[in-house]
């Protein structure tokens, strides 16, 4: 029987990372829950165990349950009646499953119900569901909205609401407006308090609210009168249960079908503050987005993943010209740079994870208690290091999710273009990945100070002092070059002087940055398991060499003056 978990042991090699010890340390705090909790584990050993576990459940759930749902979930979509969203009926499914495997609550402490689970096993876990289909891997991830009313809400609220969603209660974020895309300084719902009622009340219009329809949501609203800008924004709880919220409207998209992507009234409706006012934006998005950008990287691997293996399937299936069209150089060229950018990927996923692991689990210990010296350096280390990697991890993958789908359809030909098969889902569900949650440009922005300060240099450095398996030396003298220029083409940039030069430089830097780490982890993944990944870490090494050094030559021949020629471009295209 197929399991989505299992069928994939490079998923579960990343569970043996040095990091993992200390991980399960922080999170299990010396494992006193074993005491009072049947499921909690009572050493490291049990605790990996129990993550493979899970992991295994959802596999078998993913391959057997949610996949084979998936198409006719994109077929049916979910509809609107009376005000409601309705899922489409094999979603219902979907959820009663995962509901049944207990895979719900996946971080939360177990005081609360949850499985206490650290963020390494949630993006594998997202990763799987995905996998199986992406549309519902957004309902049922959106779960980690939990994590911010956890750490901001009051206790009060933890024990109202935690424990619904440990029950399979499902949630949303409802941020986005009609005027208010990106830019979430713009949003105007109103919030205003209720003196009578000792409530608040919001009114106005959320607009792309993914699955709007739930049972919790965390709401950013205006509370401050007369205010236009970020700090007049205050983040609120509302529960469907209260009424007050109708849908207005269900999108009809391109892909993922199966999440349904709203258009909200607030009309009065009763909610909760979460944290303090004037916050919402400043402090608590950040924290909602960060959490989710690391979804859509686990679930842009999970369609790398899926991509992948329908483009091997059928070239090993097809023949032309008297032989299977896996033998052609063409196609096993794009098969073994999708299989490297899957690879490379998802190590550079799960490397993020783990630094989100190590702050967030001293942050919580911070609550209980003061954090010794060491403590608190160890957190300000691992908090830089994963708001680093997040917009890499973030960026890089969905991007790779759309190429590894795109040539997907290529291995199949015309085929790929027949609704009968996957591929074509995949395609169209890939393409919003680098697009929700801050594009891929935006990605780029919350990257490239980390680039211009030296932050993802000196990594690198460090990262380079690591050993490799001997026979994959040679490729680390390459990753050595391609360092070299890199550092040239940052120094380079720098010296334009020019903030606009920087800007239109950018993405190009952005990508030798992630290129050139993704080598490393990947060197360091195949040295530690080479019947894994010895063909990725070539393939992906050289393939990001011939990148590397094409960038890094645009921008060491790049002028100032070059600037008003693309711009004139433009307008002269605009007239």
């Amino acid at each position: 029987m197929a399991n989505y978990y299992s069928d994939h042991p490079e998923i579960g090699f990343h569970l043996n990372h040095p990091l993992m010890k200390r991980i399960v340390e922080l999170k299990e705090r010396g494992f006193e829950d074993a005491k009072n909790y049947a499921d909690a584990p009572v050493d490291y050993e049990d605790a990996i165990e129990n993550y493979k576990r899970i992991l295994d459940i959802t596999g078998d759930v993913a391959a057997n349950i949610i996949e084979p749902n998936s198409e006719s979930v994109d077929i049916e979509g979910p509809h609107l009646e009376n005000g409601r969203m309705i899922y489409a009926s094999k979603t219902f499914e979907n959820l009663d499953a995962t509901r049944k495997a207990g895979l719900h609550g996946i971080s939360m402490p177990r005081r609360y119900g949850g499985l206490n689970l650290p963020n390494i096993v949630f993006s594998m876990l997202s990763e799987v569901v995905s996998a199986a289909d992406a549309g519902y891997q957004n309902i049922w991830s959106l779960q980690s909205c939990i994590d911010t009313l956890y750490e901001f809400g009051s206790e009060e609220q933890r024990q109202k609401y935690i424990p619904r969603v440990c029950a399979g209660e499902t949630m949303s974020m409802d941020l986005t407006e009609p005027d208010a895309g990106s830019d979430l300084q713009r949003v105007m719902l109103k919030a205003t308090y209720d003196e009578k009622e000792q409530c608040w009340r919001l009114n106005g219009v959320k607009r792309f609210i993914t699955n709007g329809d739930s049972d919790i949501h965390l709401v950013l609203a205006r509370s401050e009168e007369g205010t236009k800008d970020g700090r007049g924004l205050s983040m609120f709880i509302y529960d469907k249960n209260q009424g007050g919220v109708d849908v207005r409207h269900i999108e009809h998209k391109l892909g993922i079908h199966g999440s349904p992507t709203c258009e909200l009234t607030y009309k009065n409706a009763k909610a909760e503050l979460c944290g303090d006012r004037k916050l919402g934006l400043i402090k608590y998005v950040m924290a909602l987005m960060n959490g989710a950008r690391l979804g859509i990287a686990a679930q842009s691997v999970g369609v790398e993943q899926e991509a992948y293996n329908e483009g091997l399937a059928y070239a090993k299936e097809r023949a032309q010209f008297g032989q299977k069209i896996i033998e052609f150089p063409a196609v096993y060229d794009m098969l073994s740079r999708m299989k490297a950018k899957l690879d490379a990927g998802r190590s550079l996923l799960y490397q993020t994870a783990r630094y989100v692991d190590l702050y967030k689990a001293l942050e919580d210990i911070q609550r209980d208690r003061k954090l010794e010296p060491e403590e608190r350096q160890e957190m300000k280390q691992y908090t830089r290091l994963a708001d680093a990697f997040t917009p890499l991890a973030k960026g890089m993958n969905s991007e790779y999710s759309n190429q590894n789908a795109y040539d997907a359809i290529s291995i199949h030909g015309g085929s790929g273009f027949i609704m009968e098969y996957k591929s074509q889902r995949l395609y169209r569900d890939a393409r919003i990945f680098s697009i929700y949650e801050g594009t891929t440009q935006l990605q780029v922005v919350a990257a490239i100070r980390y680039i211009t300060n030296g932050t993802y240099l000196a990594l690198i450095k460090d990262m380079l002092t690591a050993e490799v398996a001997e026979e994959l030396r040679p490729l680390k003298v390459r990753v050595e070059k391609m360092t070299e220029l890199y550092e040239q083409a940052i120094n380079y940039t720098k010296e334009l002087n020019s903030q606009e030069a920087l800007d239109f430089l950018s993405r190009r830097l952005y990508d030798m940055t992630a290129e050139i780490i993704m080598s490393l982890l990947i060197l360091d993944d195949a040295t530690r398991a080479p019947e894994l990944f010895n063909k990725s870490a070539n393939v992906y090494v050289r393939m990001s060499e011939e990148d590397v050094i094409g960038k890094a030559h645009y921008i060491k021949n790049f002028i100032v003056e070059d600037l008003p020629s693309f711009r004139a471009a433009e307008q002269k295209t605009e007239e």
